[in-house]
């Protein structure tokens, strides 16, 4: 029986995941794999799954729960997958703020999983500028309990990925780098470009020869960890929007940067904001992951006049600012003349993490 390899990257709200993922699948199907991915949130209508969908990649998604919180359904979407696909290597995404992967995934997925899967190296993406700021006990705008579980992902993981690297000159990197492997010592440490591809064909190389996963189980505050977690509100949401053709690209640009105004204005760590707006396979999508000058759009959508507008907040606020926040940006930006239909909407605050199993040992 043909084992499927599993590459789970983690990495905290923020970090580039879906990116470099993205970028990962389309490399290895050059190569001639055959390629599944399985998203995860606390709620549906997933921009990630959206955009991986877009892009022609074959997708499942987790939701309501994290993949340690709902393992059954994180091994449902892997069974799934083989069954339409049969893929040489399935590339899964746990929830951001998701920390304890090894002990709640990793080791179970090795002891029960052993005929079906080759569990591949836990591999954490790393923000550089989080990275930098946590490495000099700092919290990089984070809630400390927040940024505690940004630190326990780094410590658990197998490979640390730098990613961003085109935002750094070679000191930087090399400074960052070298800080990086005295904190830990035990991460094989890569450095990348989700956005530029630059590193991602090495890392893929080296973790699907490297059988060794989950080589280290940590201690975890599991009240800190809940706390993390907990400060921060999150919201998801999906609109139809319809009228006279608009120029979709303005609405959304406007839209994501008047958000981004107003949590700099009142102060609020951002995890991530990420909005797209689509029409058949025509999307343009932006992503705010710290201030203001952290925006970045791609591609663009054509003037239609029909789109479904999705919106995943990830906000150091309560749930109901959060709401009130976003309701009134798109008051303030979608035109009069659209007709706008709400066909999914859900803000929250996560629960405490319950995972489903979690191991006091690495499983060899």
């Amino acid at each position: 029986m043909k084992k499927t390899k599993l590459i789970l990257v983690g990495g905290f709200l923020g970090a580039g995941k879906t990116t470099l993922l993205w970028h990962a699948a389309r490399l290895l199907i050059q190569k001639g794999y055959t390629v599944g991915l399985i998203t995860n949130d606390q709620a549906p209508e997933l921009v990630d799954s959206k955009l991986l969908t877009l892009n022609g990649l074959e997708t499942e998604e987790v939701s309501g729960s994290c993949f340690c919180c709902n393992f059954n359904g994180f091994t449902e979407a892997i069974q799934k997958l083989n069954k339409k696909k049969q893929p040489d290597i399935i590339l899964a995404e746990p929830v951001g703020s998701c920390t304890d992967l090894s002990a709640t995934i990793i080791q179970p997925l090795k002891q029960h999983w052993n005929a079906q899967l080759d569990v591949c190296s836990l591999s954490v993406v790393a923000d550089p500028f989080r990275l930098s700021s946590l490495l000099q006990k700092g919290t990089s705008g984070l809630h400390p309990d927040a940024a505690y579980i940004v630190d326990k992902q780094f410590e658990e993981c197998d490979m640390l990925l730098i990613n961003k690297t085109d935002l750094l000159d070679s000191d930087e990197l090399s400074e960052l780098y070298e800080k990086a492997h005295e904190v830990y010592p035990y991460a094989s440490i890569r450095t990348l470009s989700a956005l530029t591809d630059a590193g991602i064909e090495s890392w893929l190389d080296e973790v699907i020869e490297n059988p060794k996963s989950g080589l280290r189980i940590v201690d975890v505050d599991y009240d800190t960890y809940a706390h993390g977690e907990a400060v921060l509100g999150w919201l998801n949401g999906t609109l139809s929007l319809s009228g006279e053709a608009q120029d979709w690209n303005r609405i959304t640009h406007n839209l994501l940067n008047e958000l981004a105004a107003e949590f700099d204005k009142q102060e609020m760590a951002v995890g991530h904001v990420k909005v797209i707006a689509e029409e058949k396979n025509s999307f343009t999508i932006g992503n705010l992951t710290g201030k203001s000058d952290t925006l970045v759009f791609r591609n663009k959508i054509d003037d239609v006049d029909r789109i479904h507008l999705t919106i995943n907040a990830r906000v150091e606020s309560t749930p109901e600012q959060l709401n009130q926040i976003i309701e009134q940006c798109l008051t303030d930006h979608i035109p009069q003349t659209c007709n706008m239909e709400i066909l999914a909407w859900k803000y929250l605050q996560p629960g405490r993490p319950n995972p489903t199993y979690r191991y006091d040992r690495v499983v060899s």
